[in-house]
């Protein structure tokens, strides 16, 4: 039976919501990070040279000697589990000590990202694949015969994303806060050519589009338009909840560079109570009912966005009570992280 659980991720970013998650179901939770507690990206922490170099070749560095860390924790305490969160430069041999120290240890990877793409992987993460009792991919497709499984996994389980009933909630806003996070039509998220493709098209058609995240520098100095505003920046916690929140049609983008039929902000948008307007996948027509909960478009159809976007932006009230409903959803069907933990548990055990 699995207490006492050793998370390994990044704890300043979205480790800490399943860390809280696994609390929360009553297991005794110790963790290691590796990246800084204070760690943002695009705020405080850019990638050398030198760290790009290494993780092109497949060889990160082990900046805050995880590999050390866990060793000298399992060696002293009591782990029924170990939890890591896609860190890239765990190597094999440390596995394979691990559990010459503590046989009965179970290991299970996770990631939110495409894991069967090289630029996801390290070498490391390849040769120590074989070594998990369970792989969870929230990348269906991942547990195709031609895709994990060829990299030596021998269990890959796939769980739909989640969201933390703490930091993905309704919160009201202040007029403050719609001046400095708000926006008629929103996006938080990363650069990417199609829906830089899709937010200019819609500058160019009248409609003010507020952009956070990082990479759009270059976009925003090649493209400059009155009703674009990008912010050049990501924003994280507290500010996204609120920007969420305080924006009227948040756009919900999927990353094509990991073949996303869903992400994070599938979950975290309609569980702040807020309306999404998505790319249109079968996934996301199975998480949410189109047109009832949330709303598409089709990904390469920017006039079906723009057509989305003007329709709504006129029907506050329509707004609202698909925004409700998608709220009720994320609650009716449990998408919390509670519950994505406790499916992954429970076929483990199916395994077993």
């Amino acid at each position: 039976m699995i207490k006492n659980i050793l998370v390994l991720g990044s704890i300043a970013g979205q480790t800490k919501q399943r860390v809280r998650a696994f609390q929360e179901l009553g297991y005794q939770v110790d963790t290691v990070s590796d990246t800084a507690l204070n760690h943002a990206p695009g705020i405080n922490y850019q990638p050398t040279l030198l760290d790009r170099a290494r993780n092109k070749l497949g060889f990160p560095a082990d900046k805050f000697q995880i590999n050390k860390q866990l060793l000298n924790k399992i060696s002293k305490e009591h782990f029924d589990l170990l939890w890591v969160e896609k860190c890239l430069c765990l190597k094999p041999s440390t596995l394979k000590a691990l559990k010459k120290l503590q046989p009965n240890l179970v290991l299970i990877w996770y990631s939110g990202d495409d894991m069967f793409a090289r630029h996801n992987q390290s070498a490391y993460f390849r040769k120590s694949l074989p070594r998990y009792d369970l792989v969870v991919t929230t990348k269906s497709y991942n547990c195709n015969t031609n895709e994990l499984p060829t990299l030596g996994a021998k269990r890959v389980c796939f769980v739909d994303k989640g969201f933390d009933k703490i930091m993905h909630a309704p919160v009201v806003v202040s007029e403050d806060d719609k001046e400095k996070l708000g926006a008629k039509v929103g996006f938080i998220g990363t650069y990417e050519a199609a829906r830089a493709r899709s937010v200019l098209y819609l500058a160019k058609h009248g409609i003010p589009v507020r952009i956070w995240g990082n990479g759009w520098k270059e976009f925003a100095r090649t493209h400059p338009h009155p009703k674009l505003h990008v912010e050049n920046k990501p924003i994280y916690d507290d500010n996204y909840q609120k920007a969420i929140c305080a924006t009227e049609i948040n756009l919900c983008f999927l990353r094509k560079l990991n073949r996303d039929l869903q992400t994070d902000r599938t979950m975290e948008i309609p569980a702040c109570g807020a309306f999404m307007l998505a790319e249109r996948t079968e996934e996301h027509q199975r998480l949410f009912v189109e047109d009832k909960e949330a709303v598409f478009f089709d990904s390469n159809n920017d006039a079906e966005l723009l057509a989305k976007v003007q329709y709504y932006l006129a029907r506050g009230n329509e707004r609202l009570v698909i925004a409700r409903a998608g709220y009720k959803r994320c609650y009716r069907d449990d998408y919390t992280h509670e519950h994505r933990l406790r499916d992954v548990l429970k076929k483990l055990e199916a395994y077993d």
